[in-house]
C-alpha cells in the first residue's frame, strides 16, 4: 500500500503562532497526513516566524501597513501560497480580515479557529465577554472561512467550564490548550479525505455537517 500524500498547508499568523507550532509538530510526528509548506505573517516581528524557521518551514513576512494595503498583501500572499503548493490555508491567530474576493476564490479551502463557542462572541475580546456575560461554559470553534466574520460553517468545537475565579488570562490559557488539540484534528480529517467541502457546506464521512461536533474537555 502506498503512503498517503501529505496535504500541503499554508499557515497565516500574526503573533506567537502557538497553533501553527502545534500543527507543525503533529505533521512532523506523522499524526496527521499533512505538511506545512509555508508560514506567512503581516508582522515581520511575529515570533511565530522564528518558530516556523526552527521547524525548517519556509516563513516570510509580507507588509500590511494599513487597511488600504490589503489588496497588495493578498496578491503577494496568494503568490506565495501558490508557489508553495498550498492546498489548504490555515488561519492561526491571523488578526486581519481577508477580503470577500480572496475568500470566495478559495471557498472551502480556508480554515480558522476562533476562541469562543460560535455563533456566540464573534470578533475580539471573547474571554472578557464570556466573563461579563456570566457564561458557565466557554471554548473554541474550528470553522470554514466565508465572507462573514467568524460566520462560516462550524466543524468542531471544544468546551470547558468557566470556573469561579477565572480571569481572561486563565480562560485564554485553558481554551488555547484545547485549540492545540481540535485544530490539528480537523486538519487531519481534511488530509484523510474525511472532511470535504460540497457546495456551501462541509461534509464529514459522507454526511452533511449541519451542526458542529463537540468535544467536552471537562467531561
Amino acid at each position: 500500500m502506498s503512503a498517503r500524500r501529505a496535504l500541503r498547508l499554508g499557515i497565516l499568523i500574526s503573533g506567537r503562532g502557538s497553533n501553527m507550532a502545534a500543527i507543525a509538530r503533529q505533521c512532523r510526528e506523522g499524526r496527521i497526513a499533512a505538511e506545512v509548506a509555508v508560514v506567512i505573517s503581516e508582522r515581520p516581528e511575529a515570533a511565530g516566524l522564528v518558530t516556523a524557521r526552527e521547524y525548517g518551514i519556509p516563513a516570510r513576512a509580507l507588509a500590511w501597513p494599513g487597511a488600504a494595503h490589503r489588496a497588495q498583501f493578498e496578491r503577494e500572499a496568494a503568490a506565495a501560497l501558490d508557489a508553495a503548493g498550498a492546498e489548504l490555508i490555515v488561519l492561526a491567530g491571523f488578526m486581519r480580515i481577508l477580503s470577500g474576493q480572496f475568500v470566495a476564490a478559495r471557498a472551502g479551502a480556508i480554515l480558522n479557529i476562533h476562541p469562543s463557542l460560535l455563533p456566540k462572541y464573534p470578533g475580539l475580546h471573547t474571554h472578557r465577554r464570556v466573563l461579563a456575560g456570566g457564561d458557565r461554559v466557554h471554548g473554541a470553534t474550528v470553522h470554514f472561512v466565508t465572507s462573514e466574520l467568524d460566520g462560516g460553517p462550524r466543524v468542531l468545537q471544544s468546551r470547558i467550564a468557566v470556573r469561579p475565579g477565572d480571569t481572561e488570562e486563565t480562560l485564554s490559557a485553558r481554551v488555547q490548550a484545547t485549540e492545540h488539540i481540535i485544530y490539528p484534528k480537523v486538519i487531519g480529517w481534511r488530509a484523510d479525505g474525511r472532511l470535504e467541502w460540497r457546495g456551501e457546506l462541509p461534509w464529514l464521512d459522507g454526511q452533511p455537517l449541519t451542526q458542529p461536533l463537540l468535544e467536552d474537555f471537562d467531561a
